[in-house]
């Protein structure tokens, strides 16, 4: 696979903030199938210039996101029950499976990432949503329990730790991004997550509680054997982007978090949240926009939505507009994915939906406004 430096267009520059070129694109995190060389084949062709460790929810539990999280816990155990995943007494089948699959997903993406030196991508779920999914032992959302909350931030840190120490010593010349799904973040600050019963919400978390909690996550992950440098550079700071496709991305609470990126699907952005993405942009903040369907509703065959690359990123223009940036920023400082996971769609329109973002990402180089 060849190093992701020297892309870009004419006249355009890499913004510095960032490890990618511009006109980058990548995916969110899921593909469908059970093939992991294929699936990772594909990843490292179609989104060269920001490849991602790919989840294939289809292989079964332990393999969707929650439970590939669950699995890197330190000093935590989860099993699958029918209700989903729940703290357990040990180590049991479930933790095993998750951690072997890990392991043959991340041999394949060494294998090939060879000589690899570009950004590097990977997910896990954050800390609010994953509270909001994994049970305690009564089977309530360990999201009921501050002091269950405070252990499984804790636990996960740990966990990412090792994760992306693992991945450094595999491909050392990546610069890494970890990518936290925090899809129920927004439920979570209005007291929407429903309890067991169903009858019942758990209260809202404080919005100072949910940014401390994030913050001293990525302070934790930050140590990670790496140093200051910039741009997420070998050797340096690990770029954390927030991943969330629900309404009501809260803006500002991740930026002062300390997220260096966020991930959204842009047609569920509201005129009422330009001014708190304008504020995040020029903080310095990315936007991976999302800008197709992961449900896999996109033909595959060069026709409908993916026959116009330059359409599907016009509505990055239009925000860019909108919010009176300036148009020569907008291909280093967007990257462009589809609005959320593929494990819905079909192989073939997964990987026609990565090489099309690829395509429009490219025409924000060429035609900026």
């Amino acid at each position: 696979m060849n190093s992701a430096e020297g892309m870009g267009g004419a006249g355009t520059t890499a913004d510095r903030r960032f490890p990618w070129q511009p006109g980058a694109a990548t995916g969110a995190g899921s593909m469908p199938g059970t093939d992991i060389r294929e699936t990772v084949r594909v990843v490292t062709g179609a989104v060269e210039g920001l490849p991602f460790l790919p989840e294939l929810p289809a292989r079964g539990p332990g393999a969707d996101m929650t439970g590939r999280t669950a699995g890197l816990l330190a000093e935590l155990s989860v099993q699958h029950e029918p209700s989903g995943w729940r703290i357990a007494d040990r180590p049991g089948r479930d933790t095993r499976r998750a951690a072997a699959w890990l392991r043959e997903d991340l041999d394949t993406l060494e294998e090939f990432t060879q000589g690899f030196t570009g950004p590097l991508k990977l997910q896990a779920v954050g800390p609010w949503t994953l509270a909001a999914a994994v049970q305690r032992r009564n089977g309530e959302a360990m999201l009921g329990d501050r002091g269950a909350c405070r252990d499984l931030a804790a636990s996960l840190a740990e966990g990412l730790r090792a994760h992306l120490a693992d991945v450094r010593r595999r491909v050392p010349g990546a610069r890494l991004l970890l990518q936290l799904d925090e899809p129920s973040l927004p439920a979570v600050l209005a007291g929407r997550v429903r309890t067991a019963s169903g009858y019942r919400t758990h209260p809202a978390v404080d919005a100072a509680v949910a940014e401390e909690t994030l913050r001293g996550l990525l302070d934790a992950v930050a140590g990670t054997g790496t140093g200051g440098g910039p741009g997420g550079g070998p050797g340096g700071e690990v770029l954390p982007v927030a991943h969330c496709c629900a309404p009501g991305p809260p803006f500002a609470l991740l930026r002062r978090a300390g997220f260096r990126a966020v991930s959204l699907d842009l047609a569920l952005l509201t005129e009422g949240e330009y001014d708190a993405v304008a504020a995040s942009v020029e903080a310095g903040v990315a936007l991976f926009a999302g800008v197709l369907p992961g449900h896999g509703s996109t033909a595959a065959d060069g026709t409908g939505p993916l026959s116009d690359p330059a359409g599907t990123v016009s509505g990055v223009r239009t925000l860019w507009r909108r919010l009176g940036l300036s148009p020569e920023s907008v291909a280093g400082a967007v990257v462009v994915t589809p609005s959320c996971g593929l494990a819905g769609a079909s192989p073939a329109c997964a990987r026609a939906a990565l090489e099309h973002c690829a395509r429009a990402a490219r025409t924000l180089v060429d035609d900026p406004v």
